[in-house]
């Protein structure tokens, strides 16, 4: 049995041992962070505020939770894809999860109809649209382990591939709709957290619930996986299944999350790689609750901007994708240079 107190850190492609100072100084980064997030969090419920209470706190309180478990599923998938793909640009949306939810939408309004399509019962669309992505990854998955040649290399290159097909077909459709048809499908095709179905949020926390008991199960094993595939497997580990565990559970907490607001593509690459940034130590057990709490500020301190500047006049959606992007151009930029 390996003990944790000797597995080593990757940083920057090397394997520094941690430290005690680097210990307590990210325990410290970890508490300034949530001390952050709960000041958002009680600055969203309480800032501009009127009324009676009694409606404003549920009112609040169910968007303030359906952020909050978004944030946490996002940056929770988002650094275990990482791990297990050994790449910090990479993120789930590289399956298609997104270009899939696109197309199941564009599909429904256009067969159906917008307004069909609105009145639907929220649970069953919800029930659906979760059992389309985690069917198309769970199709995935089994033919990526049917053979010992394959890979996560080319189950991410078929991902992508799908996700090219999926945007294809999405982009047809979306030319040949109703014009009228095609307002209330961009609308649905944006992250948002004004409308929000509490029951659908019960549902969803179970669900995500759930998933982290898994996680937490073998979270002793992520730091080892972080390592690489030879080192984790000659250090004990069961690669495949463990892999394959944790390919599910990143499935289901995007699934959930994005049938719950919609997608939100490049807001998990924000986030984790700030965590990476800001924790002096890349081990799980610090770089997951940063990167939470980082989503949770992201999260609630912009829609509360929003709300509060600029009076609904966007979608918090189109900003974080915007300010993702140019993340992203910049972390290619930067490794680029290197």
């Amino acid at each position: 049995m390996v003990h944790e107190t000797i597995y080593p850190v990757r940083s920057e492609g090397t394997l520094p041992v941690e430290n005690p100072a680097n210990r307590r100084s990210a325990v410290k980064r970890l508490i300034l962070l949530g001390a952050l997030a709960l000041i958002a969090m009680a600055a969203f419920m309480t800032i501009g505020a009127k009324g009676s209470w009694s409606f404003v706190l549920p009112f609040r309180g169910t968007k303030l939770a359906a952020m909050i478990l978004v944030a946490y599923s996002i940056a929770l998938s988002t650094v275990l894809f990482q791990t297990i793909t050994n790449n910090r640009i990479l993120t789930p949306s590289i399956m298609g999860f997104d270009a899939l939810y696109a197309l199941l939408q564009t599909v429904l309004v256009f067969s159906l109809g917008a307004h069909a399509v609105s009145m639907a019962n929220p649970k069953l669309m919800f029930l659906v649209e979760i059992a389309l992505m985690m069917g198309f990854s769970g199709l995935l998955y089994r033919w990526l382990f049917a053979g010992e040649g394959r890979s996560l290399h080319l189950l991410m290159l078929v991902g992508i591939i799908f996700g090219v097909f999926f945007r294809s077909g999405t982009g047809f459709m979306q030319r040949i709709i109703d014009p009228n048809d095609f307002v209330v499908l961009q609308d649905r095709l944006f992250a948002s957290f004004n409308t929000i179905d509490s029951q659908l949020l019960g549902l969803s926390s179970l669900v995500v619930g759930l998933v982290s008991v898994a996680a937490w199960r073998i979270g002793h094993r992520f730091d080892i996986l972080s390592l690489g595939r030879e080192t984790a497997i000659g250090l004990g580990i069961n690669y495949k299944r463990t892999t394959m565990i944790i390919l599910m559970m990143v499935a289901v907490l995007v699934s959930v999350s994005t049938a719950l607001v919609g997608p939100v593509t490049f807001f998990g690459l924000l986030v984790a790689n700030l965590a990476y940034m800001i924790m002096p130590v890349t081990r799980h057990r610090y770089t997951i609750p940063a990167a939470v709490l980082l989503a949770v500020i992201a999260l609630v301190g912009g829609q509360l901007i929003l709300e509060r500047v600029f009076a609904f006049n966007t979608a918090l959606g189109i900003v974080i994708e915007f300010v993702g992007g140019l993340f992203f151009i910049l972390m290619l930029v930067r490794g680029v240079a290197r």
